[in-house]
């Protein structure tokens, strides 16, 4: 009879605990795993691209803003924001393995596998977090100076850079969220929610700004506001996360009872993000590297190549966009079994990436002096300098384009190593040291770095390029 109690209670267990998709995710699911191809592509992907957009927008209002503050302002922003980049790389890589294991079983339908995933993954970036926190801020002061942070700029960017890592964690938060929603093609959950991100930072930032006009504050104060409104818009969407994570009306609310913290889902998932996480983290310090290089040259050329990175993303953003939705559809179509559709995915998206490369391109070139004159602010020599970076930069947008498509079909078949040794040749190889042999063995001065820029860029859509060619000769062979 106790036997029988237990099994009829075993029985409402785990009938409660069954994870059922509404009508409109189901539907959802179908179309990525059998519907239009092209269509399905820009169903997923066009939300992504445009947030990605916007945000490349609110980006260079942004700069615009620091730029009214002074190129000094500039400078400290953009050596700040890539090690920002370098210790987000840790959340980065978490979502993408997360995001990767989790598109596999929802493909498959094993919708419980899913809810479990989801709140491992999410408790696990939780506690990464605050183990970043606890580290990051007493140290800023000697990691700054040991980065060799200008001299001019490191007092106040170390302020800056502690209220920085504080908007970190809640950016890890969203961005482990927000990978999730992917994961299940709820694309337009990262638009609405982006965006808002966005309209309340960028509206702070236009108080700060109107606040230091008005001679309310100094320079450096309102610089210091700056990171402020980064945070004060994370948290908002933090709170949301949470809220809509642990909502009864998820099928796959967050629960730390259905987490599993055992190696069959951590090894693989370590399996995948590690080397993301280290592709993403030591890019970024290269880029830290390559800031200092140019620090050498003068302060305000890390502000120069801050914009023309800027600039650069007008071009670059939409195909990081259509590579996001790609890995996440081919994912979930190789979890169906559905290796064919996976391949035409990536090509699909090769073929729109370069066309959107394409015209971008135009665009920038058309309007390139207008463009760097809003953000020199009539500082003649500073528009030089952007103006000597972008020329050379500027002309890598189709290979990153191929280089883009190629990392979607590397994440989406879990080839995340492979990601990694392209993207450390394509800086530690291409990037900083034909840099340092020009800057110490040429005249050729600060044009340098945006050739630099042009010879690694390009070279890694090359070799992508060339590796994806191989990649489906060998999956064909294996077909058949």
């Amino acid at each position: 009879m106790e036997d029988k109690n237990a099994a009829v209670s075993a029985t409402k267990s785990a009938s409660e605990n069954k994870v059922i998709l509404d009508e409109k995710e189901e539907q959802r699911r179908q179309m990525i795993l059998t519907g239009g191809e092209f269509k399905t592509i820009f169903f997923i992907a066009l939300p992504l691209l445009f947030y990605s957009s916007l945000s490349q927008i609110f980006q260079l209002i942004d700069t615009i803003i620091a730029a009214n503050m002074s190129a000094g302002v500039v400078s400290t922003v953009s050596f700040i924001s890539q090690i920002e980049t370098m210790l987000f790389a840790i959340g980065s890589g978490l979502s993408l393995g997360g995001s990767i294991l989790i598109s596999r079983s929802y493909g498959a339908g094993n919708m419980q596998k899913v809810r479990t995933q989801i709140s491992t993954l999410f408790f696990l970036g939780i506690f990464i977090g605050a183990l970043i926190l606890s580290l990051a801020v007493p140290f800023a002061y000697p990691f700054l100076k040991l980065l060799r942070m200008p001299a001019d700029l490191i007092t106040q960017g170390t302020y800056f850079f502690i209220l920085t890592i504080f908007g970190i964690i809640f950016q890890f938060i969203n961005t482990i969220y927000l990978s999730i929603e992917k994961s299940r093609g709820n694309t337009k959950v990262i638009m609405y929610f982006n965006t808002l991100v966005l309209l309340v930072k960028t509206g702070l930032n236009i108080v700060i700004i109107n606040v230091l006009n008005s001679g309310a504050v100094s320079v450096n104060t309102a610089m210091l506001l700056l990171p402020v409104s980064t945070l004060t818009s994370h948290a908002i969407l933090t709170i949301i996360a949470l809220f809509n994570m642990t909502s009864k009306k998820n099928p796959f609310r967050l629960s730390f009872r259905a987490c599993s913290f055992r190696k069959t889902f951590l090894f693989p998932l370590a399996n995948l993000s590690v080397p993301v996480f280290l592709e993403k983290f030591v890019f970024a310090f290269g880029k830290v590297i390559v800031n200092s290089m140019c620090a050498t040259m003068g302060s305000t050329v890390v502000g120069a190549l801050g914009v023309s990175n800027r600039l650069g993303g007008i071009s670059t953003n939409p195909p990081s966009s259509f590579q996001d939705a790609e890995a996440s559809l081919i994912s979930q179509n190789l979890g169906n079994n559905n290796m064919q559709r996976a391949l035409r995915i990536f090509y699909k998206t090769l073929f729109i990436n370069i066309w959107i490369s394409a015209f971008f391109f135009l665009l920038t070139f058309i309007f390139m002096t207008p463009i760097i004159n809003v953000f020199a602010k009539g500082d003649a020599a500073f528009a030089e300098e952007i103006h000597k970076i972008f020329f050379y930069e500027r002309l890598d947008v189709i290979l990153i384009s191929i280089n883009s498509s190629v990392m979607g079909l590397l994440y989406g078949f879990g080839k995340t190593r492979v990601s990694l040794i392209i993207n450390l040749t394509r800086l530690f190889v291409f990037r900083i040291p034909p840099l340092y042999f020009m800057m110490h063995f040429t005249d050729i001065g600060i044009p340098a770095v945006g050739i630099a820029m042009l010879v690694s860029n390009g070279a890694a859509g090359i070799i992508s390029g060339v590796f994806a060619i191989f990649f489906i000769a060998k999956l064909r062979r294996k077909g058949n």
